[in-house]
């Protein structure tokens, strides 16, 4: 018997949902799934699931502790607790934007103030330029931007700023979190992209002012859609997440992706609309199901490092390598990032995601999220 294990805090529709989703389609497989229940995590005790679905250790460290342990004993985490803890979304910015995605321009700021248990003096942050050339940075991204935490979610700390004094009233307020300022996409779309898998990827149509979703399912033409789909493939298969959700800004016909660090999304129905989440209900569902039966080792790591071609599988990030099948001393070398990126590098076809204009996003299928 395969265990999914659920590790999540306050929700309400979608756990109890997808316990029962899974053990419904999973029983003819031998798969069951649970809440994920700690005691105290003993070293070197053996995993009781084949699968666990992390909803929640972004906010009890405890959890993120097991989880790395976890991983170690051979259990198959969504999203990879190791590169979770050491992501940030400046970082994401970054990797995006060497890998061709549309990024806005974004500065990573020095944080305003310091937990108050951390013991500092001016002589700790004699690294740091002081005073700090705002209007250069200003100038850099232009008027208006946005002022945001490089790591986090829910929409706190989101400043829109117009000018110094507008941008310097909203930092005060940011102690101790380190902040970014960003150049603002005045859209004419907003795209939030639900993911499962590395290239299972569903468009939605949403609107971040009223926060709401709309099911529209032609709100993209064919190009664009089809261009926000590899985007977000390529996003993901750079950073390896597995359920995440990822936001485009569309202006000038150019998708901007403006958020992608979201490895805990939003699956509550009352928010997601009753279609959304039935979608969300079933691919979740079924991607566990195929990672506890067949899911690699690799499979939830990153692979930027590889996609830029500055290290191999089991490089920087520790990625699990891959043994390579034996091939002729004369056969041409093949770049390493052309396995690992043919997911993302493909279009995406009707049984993994909706259809490249968007126009659908297509009911769930038995396809398997890659």
């Amino acid at each position: 018997m395969k265990i999914v294990g659920l590790l999540c805090g306050r929700e309400f529709s979608f756990p109890p949902a997808f316990l029962d989703r899974v053990n419904s389609l999973g029983a003819k497989d031998g798969v069951s799934a649970e809440f994920v229940k700690l005691g105290g995590t003993r070293m070197g005790e053996p995993a009781r699931y084949s699968v666990i679905v992390d909803r929640i250790s972004h906010e009890v460290e405890y959890y993120r502790g097991y989880l790395k342990h976890a991983v170690l004993q051979g259990t198959y985490v969504i999203n990879n607790p190791f590169w979770w803890t050491a992501d940030d979304k400046f970082f994401n910015y970054a990797v995006a934007a060497k890998l061709g995605i549309a990024i806005p321009k974004t500065v990573l700021l020095p944080q305003k103030g310091y937990p108050a248990d951390i013991d500092l003096t001016g002589e700790s942050l004699h690294n740091l330029e002081y005073p700090v050339d705002w209007d250069a940075l200003l100038d850099y991204v232009g008027r208006p931007a946005i002022l945001k935490p490089y790591s986090g979610g829910g929409w706190k700390h989101v400043y829109k700023v117009h000018n110094k004094e507008e941008l310097l009233a909203a930092y005060d307020k940011t102690s101790p979190y380190p902040m970014t300022l960003q150049e603002f996409i005045d859209f004419k779309e907003y795209v939030r992209c639900f993911t499962f898998g590395k290239s299972d990827i569903t468009p939605v149509h949403y609107d971040p002012k009223e926060r709401k979703y709309h099911v529209d399912h032609a709100y993209l033409s064919a190009e664009l859609g089809a261009r926000v789909v590899k985007d977000a493939q390529t996003i993901n298969q750079a950073l390896g997440y597995e359920m995440n959700t990822i936001e485009f800004a569309v202006k000038d016909g150019i998708p901007y992706a403006i958020d992608f660090l979201n490895p805990a999304p939003d699956f509550e129905r009352d928010r997601i609309t009753e279609f959304y989440f039935e979608h969300v209900l079933e691919k979740m569902s079924r991607l566990v199901i195929d990672r506890a039966l067949h899911g690699p080792a690799s499979g939830p790591w990153p692979r930027w490092e590889e996609m830029l071609k500055i290290g191999a599988a089991s490089g920087f990030i520790g990625a699990p390598g891959v043994v390579p099948a034996a091939v002729p001393a004369n056969a041409p070398a093949k770049p390493a990032v052309a396995a690992q990126t043919a997911a993302a590098a493909a279009p995406a076809s009707a049984s993994t995601a909706p259809s490249p204009a968007a126009k659908s996003p297509a009911p769930p299928s038995g396809s398997t999220p890659k």
